[in-house]
């Protein structure tokens, strides 16, 4: 926590230095407050951060980018010098040369020379007078003026130095000036480094886009084309597409991992955790349950109240969240419950008990049914016996051969026991 202020603090300062600047120096500081709006919209901070997140990574891929141009940058140097010749528009007229501008710092003034200093507030911006020097010191500021700028005549003119262009070259000359001229790129290893990482990283089909087209009669044919192939997969295709690739990958990442904020906020309660499919058929939707029961609000608010209330006049509720603020603990949180659940809850046991109740009154009835049904049967039962024992003794009478040819079977040797056993009595 105590980071995320330092870096709010931190950016809120440099805004007001931005501030600042913009009123003072210059109105071009106000346009960077612009950017505010990376702050303010999430999808484009994911943007930033989707390069910062793996910006350890990025940065060893563009390391090897850099060797790999280095050493593409020698192989060139060495064999292909001629090659790095380019077509260059021509300079306009009044523009400084690096080479005049060596040169003229390389010449030690001379004793008629006004101070460089001066020089260099005078000329070019004509704001200092000159009209305190005499004729042989404006000739020599004139001179020095001449030496870094080609085709400029300068002189003191209305009390102020300017520069004067020189008179106007022929039209056929300047006609001729016009046309690109061919520039030799890879004198030094250190022109070459710079040409190949801007030319060619920057071009789609790599450094052979730019570098001299040969004749297949050549003798380095064969070897440039390999050159060429080589730095386009492996600079073009392979390195700057493995930083693409992640810059995109970890972009994607921040936004899956922002969708699923999202879903969680919308479907899952804040205080108790208890999804949407919770509320489902219940006398309570999960809007109002957010919205009414576990408002984030209402917590907060009475978070608030415990802390500026006076610890002599809290309630018992009261006291037992103030200790567990204190002590930064969350188990006063209904985790996992709501009231409007527990009362459904309870509904539901009381209608299941009265379930039940019905179904074991008539599971009662249907044993009572049962039981007299069975009582029944066996009534019928022992009256048939009856019958067939008082039909038995009619027929065998108190003849003995009856009575052992009813004993041969099974049945009549019963039948027989039982008459016998009902005579007896």
């Amino acid at each position: 926590i105590n980071a995320e202020y330092g870096g709010e603090l931190l950016y809120r300062n440099a805004y007001m230095v931005l501030c600042i600047l913009g009123l003072v120096v210059h109105n071009f500081f106000y346009s960077i407050l612009m950017l505010d709006i990376i702050i303010r919209e999430e999808t484009l901070l994911n943007v930033i951060r989707s390069v910062t997140r793996n910006g350890k990574s990025i940065l060893l891929t563009t390391i090897l980018a850099l060797i790999l141009v280095y050493l593409f940058s020698v192989v060139g140097y060495l064999f292909l010098r001629d090659d790095f010749v380019m077509e260059v528009d021509p300079s306009p007229p009044g523009t400084m040369h690096l080479s005049s501008f060596m040169s003229a710092l390389s010449v030690e003034a001379s004793p008629d020379a006004a101070d460089p200093s001066t020089l260099s507030q005078m000329v070019g911006e004509g704001l200092e007078s000159c009209a305190a020097f005499s004729e042989e010191e404006q000739a020599a500021l004139a001179a020095d003026c001449e030496k870094l700028w080609d085709d400029v005549k300068c002189a003191c003119l209305g009390g102020s130095f300017t520069q004067q262009e020189s008179a106007p070259a022929p039209v056929e000359e300047e006609e001729a000036s016009d046309e690109p001229v061919n520039v030799r790129m890879c004198d030094t290893l250190f022109l070459c480094i710079i040409t190949t990482l801007n030319q060619g990283v920057r071009n789609g089909g790599g450094i052979g886009d730019v570098l001299r087209r040969p004749n297949i009669t050549e003798l380095l044919f064969f070897p440039r084309i390999i050159y060429d192939l080589l730095f386009f997969f492996v600079v073009i295709i392979i390195v700057l597409n493995l930083i693409f690739g992640v810059i995109i990958d970890t972009f994607a990442d921040l936004r899956s991992e922002k969708q699923e904020k999202d879903e969680i906020l919308r479907n899952t309660c804040f205080i108790c955790s208890l999804e949407r499919g919770a509320f489902d058929n219940k006398t309570v939707s999960f809007e109002e349950h957010f919205r009414m029961e576990h408002n984030l609000w209402h917590y907060l608010y009475f978070i608030v109240l415990i802390k500026v209330k006076d610890p002599t006049e809290f309630t018992g509720p009261e006291s037992y969240v103030y200790e567990m603020v204190k002590n930064k603990k969350l188990d006063w949180f209904p985790r996992m419950r709501a009231m409007s659940l527990c009362s459904d809850e309870a509904e539901n046991d009381q209608n299941e008990v009265k379930d039940l109740k019905m179904t074991m009154d008539r599971t009662n009835k249907e044993v009572a049914s049962l039981t007299k049904q069975l009582q029944e049967l066996q009534d019928q039962i022992q009256h048939i016996q009856v019958k067939e024992r008082a039909d038995m003794r009619n027929l065998i009478g108190d003849d003995p051969a009856k009575k052992a040819e009813a004993a041969d079977t099974p049945v009549r040797r019963n039948n027989v026991a039982a008459i016998d056993g009902s005579v007896r009595v």
